[in-house]
Order: structure tokens, then sequence, then C-alpha cells
């Protein structure tokens, strides 16, 4: 009688769920590839079938992650908003999906937090997207006439200082009461209209204040 075939992805899917309840309970320092592996009732080796390493296991969990910010980042480049709204949305979803999933389950946010220190490497890769993508909302809002004066690559680290509260989990998490969607609008709104006017002072001090703290 032939053996049942195993399904690889489905197989796959049990040990995200089993590393993310080992992350829960330990913490992610504390959980081993041998760990999740027992947990799913296989042998180290046997766990190996399905990941090359335990990096590509972690960029694989990694890519669940980051799979509904991607979608949404994606969905407000291919909308056809203005430039301003278009960035208020970029942070806005985001925001939202990153607050529920705290909401829904404190602990293992927080433990993917750690995992997403300990795995920095492969974080990095989506961290750049996002501001690849945010630096194509930046050039059309300076199609559409704003931040006159300014460079592109400087507008993207002058945006990242000033949403911090509302992309980075952890400033987020501690923030939570003021990071909201309505304080984003504000931020939003004032980099828009504040940077637009910054080159407009006689004297400069506006920019250069500006220019310093980037």
């Amino acid at each position: 009688m032939a053996r049942p075939q195993t399904d690889p992805d489905q197989v796959r899917e049990q040990l995200f769920h089993a590393a993310d309840d080992l992350i829960r309970l330990r913490g992610a320092i504390n959980v081993s590839i041998s760990d999740i592996a027992a947990a799913c009732d296989m042998s180290q080796s046997n766990f190996y079938r399905f990941f090359d390493s335990k990096e590509a296991f972690f960029e694989a969990m990694a890519g669940r992650w980051f799979a509904a910010l991607d979608e949404a980042m994606e969905s407000v480049l291919a909308s056809g908003l203005p430039a301003r709204e278009k960035l208020y949305e970029f942070f806005a979803r985001r925001l939202a999906i990153k607050r529920q999933r705290y909401q829904d389950d404190p602990q293992t946010f927080a433990a993917t937090m750690e995992i997403g220190e300990e795995h920095w490497e492969v974080v990095r890769g989506y961290v750049d997207l996002a501001d690849h993508y945010m630096s194509e909302i930046l050039d059309e809002a300076m199609t559409e006439g704003y931040f006159q004066g300014y460079e592109l690559d400087h507008m993207v680290s002058l945006v990242n200082l000033m949403v911090q509260p509302f992309c980075n989990p952890t400033v987020m998490i501690n923030m939570e009461r003021t990071a909201t969607e309505a304080n984003l609008r504000i931020v939003i709104d004032t980099i828009f209209d504040g940077l637009s006017q910054a080159n407009a002072g006689t004297d400069g001090r506006t920019e250069q204040a500006l220019r310093a703290a980037s």
C-alpha cells in the first residue's frame, strides 16, 4: 500500500504555528529548531527537508509577518490618490494592522519583535522596501510641487524621523494612546504644509533646523 503523500505547505504551516506557540511561551532567544521540530513530532533532520536552514525558516516567518503590510503598501501605491493622501494611507493602513495584532495577542507581538531584532538582516530588506515605496510617493509629491529645494533622499530621512510612533512597532506600543490615525493626519499635514513652506523664510533658519534634525 502506497505511503500517504505529505503536503509540504501544510507541514511548513504546522512548523510556523509550533514556532509561534513556543516563542510566545519562551521568547525568541530560547527556541531552537530542534524544539520546533519536536513540537511537530519530527526529527531535526526531517525539519530540514522543508527548510534549508534556520535562517531560511525565520526568513519565511518574516515573510508571513510582512505579507499583509506589503499588500497594504502596494495597494496605496496603485491607488489614484493625491500624494498627500497616499502618504497618510501608506502609514495609516499599516498602523491599523500592527495595532490590531498587538491588541489581539500582546505576547506574540512582543515575541515577534524579539525575532526581528535577532534576525535584523532579514527584516532590513522589508524596511528598505518600505523606504523605496515611500520614496515613490514623495517623488509624486515633488512632481505636484511640494518640498521644493529638498532632495528626495533627504525627504525620506525627514519623514522617517517624524513618523516613528506610527510605524516603528516598539515605539507604537509605548505611545499607543497618542499613535492614532487622527494624530498621524496632523503629522502628515504638517510635513506637507511645513516643509513646503520651509524655504519661504528670508533667513533660512527653519530649513537649517530641519536639516540639522535629520
